[in-house]
């Protein structure tokens, strides 16, 4: 089944169901800043009644190729997820500042750019953090919030190849596919985790998180089922939806401390949208702060030192950033079974046209089908520490072609305790924002990454995986020491593209609090923000599963309907918590 694509002249069309405003301007009920994971649910969501309109803006690219509605190969192809990751077409190419805990390096943050975002752009691994982790926002000030409140949401999202259940979706939008793949490492991996003394998980996203298993992804078909595809390509038909690409989005436009509408530039001019009920920023973590200081919403001491009108002082835009970072350890394989060989040219074409043809083959799937999270220490609540494991080599986020047969597991902690922000450079919407990750600020974050290694090492070195493993490649035999095994994760750390919280859910009393449980932002009227920059904390997982649960959590409190009723289902303990990890 191919991705639903509205006709060209769906494309084409041009603000239909919205009024023409003041001086030649367009109103719309709904203006939505960003078709991302997010953004595309929003504007699915909030025009099914078909009472309301929404016009979305998206700075990048559709995800069709250009003037058609075929689909673009590099989005959609599984294993091209790595052409995305490097093309500035469909990216934002972001960079932090010099890290100082890591040797002074930029890290590269990319960024979706694109129908779509980072949901266009991602390893398409489908996990939705712990249970824990939504009863935390609860705690931490977002009420409503909590495991048993979000549950109904998840579900609501997705078709799940497995079919439904107390966990897991039967009939929503998001094709979510659990691939059992017999790839001799795959099943190494797996033996090799139960070797070292951890359980088996038959669900990560159901009842136990805790363990290695097959994970779930967001590939149907073998294809890319993007957020895009999902909810916006299905909903375009629509008369009261309008999707534009290559709008940036400059300010929001405010009479006194209300939002009335949005400035974005577009074909080199300056335009003007207003919104009949609600502005809505739905651009991520980076640009909805962005997007917020530009319009004169944040710390007023920094907004006044560029000479940008203050609306209201939130010292929190922009801050409590929060990412994973994680390091890549990578061992030789003595056996040729690795995609090492699907790299070379021929053998990419021999891919590239099969999957064109058929969706079938080395292209369909991004490979990442088993992984891990456990505990790194006893008494330790809930997994702190996840495995992405994969039958081949990544170098430089796959911009740097693989030099060996080889297989790695990308692992890093889940809940680190450094804190950054996000800045602006200057009053240029197009200047990229500084970006302070803060990587490695605590001694807890550094020793965490340094267990990381260890535990990697740990499975690596199980019976499991003796009929495969040659020298270790990365960090190499050479890092022995804590010392040296700090300093390696200094020299090639890197994040696991998952910023979020800089625009933090909390109570309205809390100074540091963007939005509140209803994801208004405080102070202003008829501006919201939905998207992965209002989590509280970042989850114990990837950040697409559960910013489009957030995001059909809020289209109901947009809507002004009631909650899905909660969802009380049984949470794996383990039952060795304080004696083991």
């Amino acid at each position: 089944m191919i991705c639903k694509l509205a006709v060209d002249s769906v494309l084409v069309r041009v603000f239909a169901h919205t009024k023409i405003v003041r001086n030649g301007s367009t109103s719309a009920s709904y203006v939505v800043v960003g078709a991302g994971s997010a953004g595309c649910v929003l504007a699915s969501r909030l025009t099914e009644s078909g009472t309301e309109s929404v016009l979305l803006l998206e700075a990048g690219p559709r995800d069709t190729l250009l003037g058609s509605k075929r689909l673009a190969w590099k989005v959609h192809m599984p294993a091209a997820l790595t052409y995305n990751l490097g093309d500035r077409r469909y990216n934002w190419y972001y960079h932090t500042t010099p890290q100082r805990a890591m040797d002074d390096r930029r890290l590269y943050w990319p960024r979706g750019r694109v129908w779509g975002g980072s949901s266009s752009l991602n390893a398409m691994v489908f996990v939705r953090g712990h249970p824990e982790d939504y009863d935390r926002w609860d705690r931490e000030g977002a009420a409503g919030w909590s495991y048993s409140s979000c549950l109904p949401y998840f579900r609501r999202s997705e078709t799940h190849s497995l079919g439904g259940d107390e966990y897991r979706g039967r009939d929503g939008p998001l094709r979510v596919t659990r691939v059992h793949d017999d790839h001799p490492l795959h099943l190494a991996f797996l033996e090799a985790g139960s070797q070292a003394g951890y359980p088996f998980t038959p669900d990560m996203n159901g009842f136990q998180q805790e363990g290695f298993g097959w994970m779930d992804t967001s590939v149907h078909r073998g294809q890319r089922w993007s957020a895009a595809c999902a909810y916006l390509h299905p909903s375009l038909s629509r008369p009261n939806i309008t999707a534009l690409n290559g709008t940036l989005a400059t300010r929001v436009l405010f009479d006194g401390t209300r939002a009335v509408g949005v400035e974005y530039e577009r074909n080199g001019n300056i335009e003007r949208v207003y919104a009949d009920k609600e502005v809505i920023l739905s651009g991520g973590a980076i640009n909805s702060p962005q997007l917020l200081l530009l319009s004169g919403v944040g710390d007023e001491k920094h907004l006044k030192s560029l000479d940008i009108p203050v609306v209201t002082h939130r010292p929190g835009v922009g801050q409590n950033l929060q990412d994973h970072l994680e390091i890549y350890v990578q061992q030789a394989c003595t056996q040729p079974i690795t995609l090492y060989r699907a790299q070379k040219p021929l053998r990419m074409l021999a891919i590239g046209m099969e999957w064109m043809l058929k969706f079938t083959g080395q292209g369909s799937s991004a490979h990442l089908h088993t992984g891990g999270f456990i505990r790194s220490a006893a008494g330790v609540p809930h997994p702190d520490i996840q495995f992405h494991f994969l039958p081949s080599q990544v170098i430089d986020h796959g911009r740097t072609a693989s030099t060996a047969e080889a297989y790695q597991v990308h692992v890093g902690p889940m809940r680190p305790t450094s804190r950054g922000w996000i800045k602006l450079n200057s009053r240029d919407p197009r200047e990229h924002p500084v970006i302070e990750a803060n990587y490695l600020a605590t001694k807890q974050d550094v020793r965490e990454m340094r267990q990381c290694v260890k535990m990697s090492r740990e499975v690596f070195a199980q019976p499991a995986f003796d009929h495969f493993r040659g020298l270790e490649i990365v960090p190499g035999p050479e890092v022995k020491s804590d010392a040296e095994i700090d300093a390696a994760v200094r020299a090639l750390a890197d994040s696991a593209y998952h910023p979020s919280c800089t625009c933090k859910m909390g109570d309205p009393k809390d100074p540091t609090a963007v939005v509140d449980p209803e994801t208004r932002v405080i102070g202003i009227e008829g501006l919201r923000v939905v998207d992965a920059s209002i989590m509280p904390s970042v989850v114990s997982g990837n950040l697409n599963a559960p910013t489009i649960m957030l995001a059909e959590k809020a289209a109901d409190i947009i809507r002004g309907l009631a909650p899905l009723p909660p969802c009380h289902v049984p949470v794996y303990s383990p039952p060795s918590l304080e004696t083991q990890r």
